[in-house]
């Protein structure tokens, strides 16, 4: 921000030790602030301008400034220093504006005094406020960024008022100016306690009344999650809601109090600490397409970029609290922070060594928002319950801003986006969970032949994405008894009707599958067919790639990929993975990090989206159906373990149990918060209603003064036509010479100059997440990147050293030898397993062999925690036991091989048996295969052959038996005489054809 050149005799400049300080002269507070705001003005300005800036008396107030004396260096916000290695760069709880005592002196007028104003040179934008009280009114203190200029904002204390009052004091003021303001307020009101500092906090929420007066609602701890273009995103940790009432006033009225009361503790069911996210200089409610084309097309036009329109806004969650600040503040939003409820997380990878930055981002609608069989379908405005906008952001980190080199502003080509959608099926039908069926039956209320709700719904998309819109329905289509394909057919015939319409090019593309009788069949592949769809989408509706237009061409995403099952939680968030997982494939392409644009599923790349998928799933099941996800990505991989079974049921009784008993609580906290429910007297209370149907419809008294759209022209045509990337790079007319922190001030919130930090408390150090997920300990160490294309190894993981060791039954040996099957005696130890003499193709590298010593000593020592299996300093306690090997020994023994040293020799001499075979043999003889019988022959003596004859009853017995008849199988009674025939009698009498033995006990 320049600085403005001051008025003659509004400051005098002092020139000391070559450095120039303005010397600014005390300033007086206005009459009302004297009398203790008795007066009551309602002044913009908290302070009169001084008068005379030559008076010496001026001068009195503060120390005179010494030719001697340096300037005084600017006091400046310090992070704590006791944690270094945890937290953020800044802690959670901001500290308070330091100022010191009112000076004893009165102050002196000077009327010449000159102050820079909030104007067309930039906003102050505040970071840090500190709250102060006096009796009757709040003094909002805020501080830039660098801790180095203030502004300050005037909230009256008045009990039981309707109004809001608030003064904005639009001058910037220096550390010293703020100081002695605050100072001169103290003076004013020390009749009536003074002022006194009530809390310090990150941002104001806004304002919100219930039956009295109103609340201040206040961020009091934040932590970073990301960073976009140089502007942290924070997630809120703490809020406080200050009431607005004034002490020495009657608080409310006797019989308001106890409803009062009961309107704080309800708004205190929603849980602003968890899942509620803002950003002082980016805007989070809207995609990074969007703001980067409104900011390309101002500089086209060369006007100065318009601030976002929150009111309109359907992600700005405290749009009800904005309301009240907006009708009193100038600058609503230098004070005030626009909040989305939904999920943040970032990541960087390191892929082929270049870093990418993975940030989703998800914006839940605060339009028909509420608990799951609380809110289904949609409203007759077309809004749908479980609005989410997904947002996948993949970036390189060459440049932390939005420009390029030149500077050429938000033309940074490293930027690239996608977005999907989901939302409950656009129709009239609700779930009543009044009994303890948890699948309650599906109703549909209203049958509309027109499809007017889903009309609105479909045209409110095409204004937010543009078209094609791409239509994945995942609800069942087969069922014994019809829940979810009653909502199938209707689903689909109100598509197929609004498509008749649509001109050619631009029709909804719809696609039904029944994802949950595919996940239960085995030979279906889920994920495999969710990659084919979700390759057709993203084809279809594109993706966004900044550029400057010469060097890099710019994309932009026309159409959305819109995903629903019946709760839009389980099976919708493993299909917008998968999607994910496609459209990374395609960004990582656009940047050229990778060859092409498919990643297979086993790389540590998708492990790490996946995990972050799944993080995304369970908040957004948290905030919608009560419980995590039961259903995960693994799940439909079928490649979860069992152990996850159990994990599965609790959710789901987690689940049941926050649809049964506390959904109506935190529906009722919802209608608070959002404004669906605003007490009017005589109307009945919120906890009274039999139904909050009428919060979230409009009233039918009005649809008759209503405009009808058409039923066939149900679109809106601007809203089909493509969306295109402005050229502008360079500011025009009256923006040139413009600085850059004109258009985009990230310098100063990114780099913090002058600060004292340390590389574990920046973001951009800590997101590296690697070390969260369970990728391979090469890279968890960081001592390898994270490739794309290569798939990761599953190696086997040993259990951790945490767990309870298990009770192995222990066998130990009297001496240092151990005899296993037999095998000759041998030492066992690490010297013995290296030293096996093995042949040359056996032999192990360095590494395998180093593998092969830990196996060793797992199984001789066993594993850390447990007893060893050969212990020679423990007796013997069962020798049967030497067989029985524990799973971790078993598995390390599989996965590292080695022989002992007599199996070795064993081997050897096995495959150098036929080494000693003589490969050829010679003989004077020529080989005679007869050989052996003339060898038998040769031995015996010839009158032994000679005296060799056969007896009659041989030669019978042989005749006998060579005899055989014509049909051998069968047996005669005159062959039962017969010696062959001896067992078969033996049989024919009963007994064994077998000879049975004795066994000796």
């Amino acid at each position: 921000m320049s600085n403005p050149v001051p008025a003659q005799g509004a400051q005098q400049q002092t020139s000391v030790n070559n450095y120039d300080f303005p010397i600014i002269t005390p300033l007086k507070p206005s009459r009302s602030e004297i009398e203790g705001d008795q007066a009551g003005t309602n002044d913009a300005h908290v302070f009169e301008q001084c008068s005379e800036p030559n008076d010496p008396a001026a001068l009195c107030a503060s120390p005179p400034t010494l030719q001697s004396n340096p300037p005084p260096a600017p006091t400046r916000y310090e992070p704590e220093l006791d944690a270094p290695d945890s937290g953020d760069e800044e802690p959670a709880t901001a500290t308070c504006f330091e100022r010191s005592t009112s000076p004893a002196t009165a102050f002196q007028r000077n009327k010449g005094a000159e102050y820079h104003k909030v104007g067309e040179e930039g906003v102050a934008k505040m970071h840090r406020f500190s709250v102060y009280e006096t009796a009757s009114k709040f003094y909002l203190v805020g501080a830039d960024v660098l801790d180095r200029k203030f502004r300050i904002l005037k909230i009256d204390r008045i009990a039981d008022s309707k109004d809001l009052s608030v003064a904005e004091d639009e001058i910037v003021y220096t550390r010293k100016e703020m100081n002695q303001l605050l100072n001169a307020v103290d003076d004013g009101n020390k009749a009536s306690g003074g002022l006194t500092l009530r809390c310090s906090v990150w941002g104001l929420l806004g304002f919100i009344r219930f039956t009295g007066a109103y609340y201040m609602l206040v961020i009091t701890k934040r932590s970073q999650v990301a960073v976009i273009g140089g502007h942290y995103i924070y997630q809120i940790d703490g809020t406080e809601l200050i009431s607005l009432t004034a002490l020495n006033a009657s608080r409310l009225k006797a019989e308001r109090l106890p409803e009062e009361a009961r309107f704080v503790s309800t708004l205190s069911n929603l849980d602003l600490s968890r899942s509620f996210y803002f950003s002082y200089s980016y805007d989070i409610t809207r995609s990074l397409q969007l703001n980067l084309i409104q900011a390309r097309a101002a500089l086209d036009q060369g006007t100065p970029r318009k601030g976002p329109d929150y009111h309109t806004g359907i992600f700005v969650w405290n749009q009800h609290l904005l309301g009240p600040a907006s009708n009193a503040l100038r600058n609503t939003y230098d004070w005030c922070l626009p909040v989305i409820h939904g999920f943040v997380e970032q990541t960087n990878v390191s892929v082929h060594a270049r870093l990418i930055s993975i940030t989703v981002i998800a914006r839940r609608s605060r339009c028909f928002a509420g608990a799951r069989f609380l809110k289904r379908g949609t409203n007759d405005s077309g809004f749908v319950a479980n609005d989410v906008e997904t947002e996948q952001i993949v970036s390189e980190a060459m440049t932390t801003s939005f420009h390029a080199p030149g500077p050429q502003l938000f033309g940074n080509p490293t930027l690239t986006s996608y977005v999907q959608h989901r939302g409950s099926i656009p129709l009239h039908w609700t779930q009543d969970n009044s009994g303890v069926s948890p699948k309650p039956d599906i109703e549909l209320n209203l049958v509309d032949p027109f499809f007017s709700a889903a009309a609105l719904h479909f045209d409110n998309l095409f204004e937010r994405y543009g078209a094609p819109i791409h239509i994945l329905n995942l609800v069942k289509s087969r069922e014994r008894t019809p829940r979810e394909s009653i909502l199938l057919n209707e689903y689909t015939n109100a598509v197929t009707y609004l498509n008749q319409s649509l001109p050619e090019g631009k029709k909804i593309v719809y696609k039904a599958w029944d994802m949950s009788r595919a996940s239960k069949s085995r030979d279906q592949d889920v994920i495999g067919t969710l990659e084919t769809i979700a390759k057709g989408i993203v084809s279809g509706t594109g993706f966004f790639r900044n550029g400057n237009g010469l060097h890099w061409a710019s994309r932009t995403q026309n159409g959305v990929a819109r995903t629903n099952c019946i709760d839009c939680l389980d099976r919708t968030n493993a299909a917008q993975f998968v999607i994910g997982k496609c459209a990374l494939g395609h960004q990582l392409l656009a940047l050229g990090i990778i060859p092409e644009e498919m990643i297979e599923f086993d790389t540590d790349l998708v492990t790490v989206l996946s995990h972050m998928y799944h993080a995304h799933g369970d908040m957004i099941a948290v905030q919608y159906g009560g419980s995590q996800l039961v259903n995960t990505v693994a799940t439909y991989r079928k490649v979860n373990q069992w152990s996850s079974h159990s994990r599965d049921m609790v959710e789901s009784f987690k689940r049941y149990y926050n649809n049964s008993f506390l959904d109506r609580q935190r529906q009722e906290a919802y209608n608070l918060f959002l404004g669906n429910y605003i007490y009017n007297q005589g109307q009945p209370m919120l906890w009274d209603l039999a139904t909050d149907y009428y919060l979230h419809h409009a009233d039918p008294r009005a649809w008759s003064r209503r405009t009808r759209k058409n039923y066939i022209q149900w679109y809106n045509r601007a809203y089909l036509q493509e969306r295109h990337m402005p050229h502008g790079l360079y500011p025009v007319d009256a923006l040139a010479g413009r600085p850059l922190a004109f258009f985009d001030d990230y310098w100063s919130e990114y780099y913090r100059p002058n600060s004292l930090s340390t590389f574990m408390k920046l973001l951009s150090y800590k997101a590296n997440s690697l070390r969260k997920y369970p990728l391979r300990k090469e890279i968890q160490d960081g001592t390898a990147e994270t490739i794309a294309s290569q798939i990761r190894p599953r190696p086997f993981q040993a259990p951790q050293e945490k767990e309870a060791p298990k009770k192995e039954l222990t066998l130990a040996q009297p001496s240092a030898t151990a005899t296993l099957g037999g095998v000759r005696d041998l030492p066992l130890n690490d010297e013995l397993l290296l030293k096996v003499p093995l042949p040359e193709r056996f032999h192990f590298p360095p590494l395998q062999q180093r593998q092969r010593a830990e196996a060793s000593e797992a199984i001789i020592n066993g594993p850390p925690g447990s007893t060893t299996l050969l212990n020679p300093e423990k007796g013997p306690k069962d020798k049967s036991a030497v067989t029985q090997w524990t799973l971790n020994q078993f598995v390390a023994n599989s996965l590292n091989p080695f022989v002992i040293e007599s199996e070795a020799d064993e081997y050897l001499r096995y495959i150098n048996h036929p080494s000693n075979l003589p490969l050829v043999t010679s003989s004077e003889d020529s080989p005679n295969p007869k050989s052996d019988l003339q060898d038998y022959i040769r031995s015996n003596s010839p009158d032994t052959i000679t005296h060799m004859q056969s007896t009659e009853d041989d030669i019978a017995d042989f005749i006998e038996f060579m005899s055989v008849g014509e049909d051998p199988l069968t047996v005669t009674e005159a062959d039962t005489s017969k010696k062959r025939y001896k067992a078969y009698r033996q049989w024919l009498k009963g007994k064994s054809l077998f000879k049975q033995q004795r066994v000796d006990a």
